[in-house]
């Protein structure tokens, strides 16, 4: 059943392009019938298989703990996405190129999640990062292209480097197995170098999930993609790098200087993605910027982690609970979206301003995804989130505890609830903007469609979790903890009681604070008929890829790499022209080194000719003992 989960929506895809060149609408049933069957088989999977021989090292899977619960969010966000394309896409084009790399996603995906060792993971990580990227530039615009290119540039750097990681991990431990690893780093004295190599992996996992400083594609490509692959894209991939970072907890177990640079990275991209979502005017980049900020709060979990060591069962809890329930709040989200886009082919809060007052179903749909993502009380977000935040409450006691100094704990807990006051705004702003206030031309809705029908049953589980989180959220955190060496809390935890509660209500009044003196003061202003309008008042430069990485990667890097070159390359051509006047004599009949005019290069008749020199020569040769000497050394 595990090589089915992950090869079978392969196949489908082949089959489901044959089909759709001869009739889209069975094409279209054929994928509903497709990701149906692996949702099914989802529920079904156990134990583990292997595949001797590719690669040499072969391929490992799992099926059960945390592996069979995102197996099974992955095939459940599949099914409802696919069903909701058909509405979507009826007016585009190149829909059968869509469902054919949607279904290859899908596969390589479940191989990411259902996979048992480092090597597994990256051959699947890879393959999604590849077949992922036509999703996003399906419409062909200028945006979409550009936004799947810079995913792509992020998706190939961030691989290399930690397949870079990956080979001195294996180099270093002998194996690729998650749990053999964690055995042998466990057993060092000295951590420095795995520390080093633990930061290589994680650049391409953090890339994938989009953590601060290698965040910067999540708020290009979501908006520029098509709602169901925006969809697929928060939901789901963006979970594969988290499901990364995961596995380093556990090579990493009970590590507080590695938990506390994760803690680190989580608050810094929660407090990003919250604040670029408070000033975002755009309907679809602020529920980017909100996935970067939640992102953040799963980081946060992972991290304590590692901080609280072997008392870490809140965390674990809270970090896999959210990472679930943020999952379910976004496919309500970010489909409601696609389906405002599809009816108005705009995402300015200006222009849509009013467009869900007279639809009660989509206004409902909307709501239970915005509570459930704001944590707040009887809502599913809230369990999770006050998971997190009583691990960091823990820590300070069991510092104040030690004597220690919890100034730092603190500042990360008041970090954390004022994160969760920033969600209140921009989703209260959201829903204010788009299902309250009026625009005079609201249309009322006369019926429903399939797609708002199938979203409704899926807008009941935020609740149902959020009441029963003993029944629901528990079970999931009990399959899931083993995974990192979780385990069970203490003692019933009491979700309702003033002790919990407390949390969400200082961040729901940060939230209303925020809301009403900084978005609506701030950032609005009211238009002459009286309507509310909304400034983008964001600094147009501040931008990480275009002011830094852009002009490092594209400029300063050549820059340099042509200057060492050149340098290296006159050195060389001096040496030979010294050697001909000293050594080589063309009198005595002895041979002179050809030289060109130019390293490497030189025109000719207005093209340019590449012909081998002896610099070039001698570069490439100096450069290959030069990187054996430093493979060797490190």
């Amino acid at each position: 059943m595990l090589p089915f989960l992950v090869f079978f929506p392969m196949i489908s895809a082949f089959i489901s392009y044959i089909i759709g060149k001869k009739n889209k609408r069975a094409r279209d049933y054929f994928c509903w019938i497709a990701t149906a069957i692996v949702f099914a088989a989802s529920i079904s999977i156990e134990g583990s298989y292997h595949i001797d021989g590719f690669c040499s090292l072969g391929i490992t899977l799992q099926g059960d703990g945390i592996h069979k619960v995102l197996a099974m969010m992955t095939a459940f966000v599949w099914f409802i996405t696919t069903v909701l394309s058909r509405d979507y896409f009826q007016k585009d084009k190149n829909r059968n190129r869509y469902y054919f790399f949607m279904l290859m996603t899908l596969g390589a995906t479940m191989g990411v999640f259902l996979s048992a060792d480092l090597y597994t993971t990256f051959i699947f990580f890879e393959m999604m990062s590849f077949t992922s990227y036509v999703l996003i530039m399906h419409r062909g615009t200028g945006e979409a292209l550009y936004a799947a290119a810079t995913y792509l540039a992020v998706a190939v750097l961030g691989g290399l480097v930690t397949l870079m990681g990956i080979f001195l991990l294996y180099h270093k431990t002998g194996t690729l197995v998650f749990y053999e690893i964690m055995e042998i780093v466990a057993q060092m004295q000295d951590k420095s170098q795995i520390y080093g190599i633990g930061i290589l992996i994680l650049f391409g996992f953090g890339a994938k999930a989009g953590m601060f400083l290698l965040h910067t594609w999540l708020v290009e490509v979501y908006p520029a993609a098509p709602a169901p692959a925006t969809a697929l894209l928060s939901c789901v991939l963006s979970k594969t790098g988290v499901y990364g970072i995961l596995i380093l907890s556990v090579i990493f177990l009970h590590d507080a200087k590695w938990g506390m640079m994760i803690v680190y990275f989580g608050v810094m991209t929660m407090l990003l993605g919250g604040i670029l979502a408070v000033f975002s005017i755009d309907l679809k980049r602020t529920l980017a910027c909100s996935s970067l900020s939640q992102i953040g709060f799963i980081l946060v979990g992972i991290g304590m982690q590692g901080v609280l060591g072997e008392h870490n069962a809140l965390a674990v809890d809270g970090s896999i609970l959210h990472l679930v329930n943020h999952t379910i709040v976004k496919l309500l989200l970010f489909m409601t979206t696609g389906m405002i886009y599809f009816h108005t082919r705009d995402l300015n809060l200006n222009h849509i301003r009013g467009y869900g007052k007279q639809k009660p179903l989509l206004k409902i749909i909307f709501l239970m995804g915005a509570l459930g993502v704001m944590g707040v009380p009887f809502w599913n977000g809230y369990i999770s989130k006050t998971l997190i935040h009583e691990s960091i409450v823990e820590e300070i006691a069991l510092l104040a505890e030690a004597g220690k100094s919890i100034t730092q704990m603190k500042i990360i807990e008041y970090l954390f609830l004022f994160a969760g006051g920033l969600t209140v705004a921009y989703m209260t702003k959201l829903f204010v903007a788009v299902f309250i206030e009026s625009n005079g031309t609201e249309k009322k809705q006369t019926k429903y469609t399939l797609s708002e029908i199938l979203l409704f049953m899926c807008a009941l589980l935020p609740v149902i979790f959020g009441i029963f989180p003993h029944q629901t959220q528990e079970h999931i955190a009990t399959i899931s903890r083993s995974f990192v060496y979780g385990h069970a809390p203490a003692h019933t935890i009491h979700y309702f009681s003033w002790v919990n509660l407390k949390g969400a209500v200082i961040s729901l009044s940060v939230g209303a604070i925020v809301y009403l003196f900084v978005i609506r003061k701030g950032l609005t202003k009211k238009g002459e008929n009286g309507e509310v309008i909304y400034l983008d008042r964001w600094p147009e430069g501040w931008n990480l890829e275009n002011q830094l990485y852009r002009p490092i990667i594209l400029g300063v890097l050549p820059f340099l790499g042509a200057l060492i070159a050149r340098t290296i390359g006159s050195i060389t051509d001096a040496i030979i022209l010294l050697c001909q006047m000293y050594i080589f004599n063309n009198k005595s009949g002895k041979v002179v080194p050809k030289e060109n005019l130019y390293f490497t290069v030189y025109p000719q008749g207005g093209k340019q000719i590449f012909k081998d020199n002896l610099s070039k020569s001698l570069l490439f040769l100096g450069a290959g003992f030069a990187f054996a000497m430093i493979y060797i050394l490190i």
